[in-house]
């Protein structure tokens, strides 16, 4: 396992170089952004492309990219939506907002997703199996960004629970009533559809486990059929839950690009959509790093938990 793990560490960085290589000359191939005259900061970032060497090659400029980085942690300043401000300092201010929203998601959804589940595996072939099945259906092939406009009307609009927009925090932290409700609209849309895969997940594991050989010896030695379940079929079905569970926080993460937009949530998903609109190259860059670093290491996660959840599964072996 150890040795595996190396081995996609090692491909996950070569796979990361490659794709920030290919982003980083894409990027510099573009024209680019026209500086403000009379602007105070324009010298400085005039200044610093000239560092970065924006009139040498294209791979020269990777090497002093990839050097400024790993030397100072430079990521440069924004050329346009925040002139002159550090793009480092800037994602790190947005960072948390992310983080919540998308972690109040995931928790939201793992209790509701397996608990309808269970209950639908439980109850296979039944009307209560056959609702919960259909509105999975339904609500996996609605995007959130549906979701989000749904309850904007009926939520926001009608009923006047939740504001329409997220409250800028001006000094408060997420913890305060005011902000943290605020964001439970966007939390709700991002739920919707991962509660529906874990949902599905679920009950396509703990169907089939409920029928297995190892079920039946169990009820027979006396279980009832609820020990059984909590006992063998949830820990087996287990093996694949789990390992969803990083898979469905990446597809959040990647959700809430839109989702952040729609409510105006300050994080780094907003700030995406914004770089790409607003041709600011240095926020895009280590952005496109950032979601695909997430990506490669849960990619890797996944994997590996396979052989911790189940000690059968052994990763990189050879028999």
């Amino acid at each position: 396992m150890v040795k595996y793990a190396a081995q996609r560490l090692l491909l996950m960085l070569v796979t990361l170089l490659i794709i920030t290589c290919m982003c980083f000359v894409l990027v510099r191939m573009l024209p680019p952004v026209e500086l403000p005259a009379g602007d105070p900061h324009t010298p400085v970032i005039l200044a610093q492309r000239e560092a970065w060497g924006y009139n040498k090659p294209y791979l020269v400029q990777f090497g002093i990219f990839l050097k400024n980085i790993f030397t100072k942690w430079d990521w440069g300043v924004s050329d346009k939506l925040y002139f002159g401000q550090n793009v480092a300092a800037m994602f790190a201010s947005k960072l948390p907002a992310t983080m919540i929203v998308n972690l109040l998601s995931i928790l939201l959804s793992i209790p509701l997703g397996i608990g309808l589940g269970i209950w639908a595996a439980l109850k296979k072939n039944t009307w209560v199996d056959h609702t919960i099945s259909t509105l999975t259906m339904v609500v996996v092939s609605v995007p959130s960004f549906v979701f989000a406009f749904l309850i904007q009307y009926f939520l926001s609009f009608k009923l006047g629970w939740f504001p329409f927009l997220m409250e800028p925090l001006q000094g408060r932290s997420y913890l305060d009533w005011k902000v943290f409700s605020s964001m439970l609209p966007a939390v709700m849309s991002l739920s919707f559809g991962v509660i529906a895969g874990f949902t599905r997940t679920t009950r396509a594991e703990l169907t089939e486990v409920l029928t297995s050989e190892f079920m039946l010896l169990a009820r027979t030695k006396g279980l009832t059929r609820r020990q059984a379940t909590v006992r063998h079929a949830l820990k087996n079905c287990m093996v694949v839950i789990l390992p969803a569970i990083f898979g469905n926080f990446i597809g959040i993460m990647s959700g809430s690009l839109v989702i952040e937009k729609i409510f105006s949530v300050p994080g780094v998903g907003g700030l995406y959509l914004n770089s790409i609109n607003g041709r600011d190259y240095n926020i895009f860059m280590l952005l496109t790093v950032f979601y695909t670093t997430v990506s490669l290491l849960a990619g890797i996660v996944v994997d590996i938990s396979y052989g911790f959840i189940d000690p059968r599964i052994r990763m990189g072996s050879k028999k």
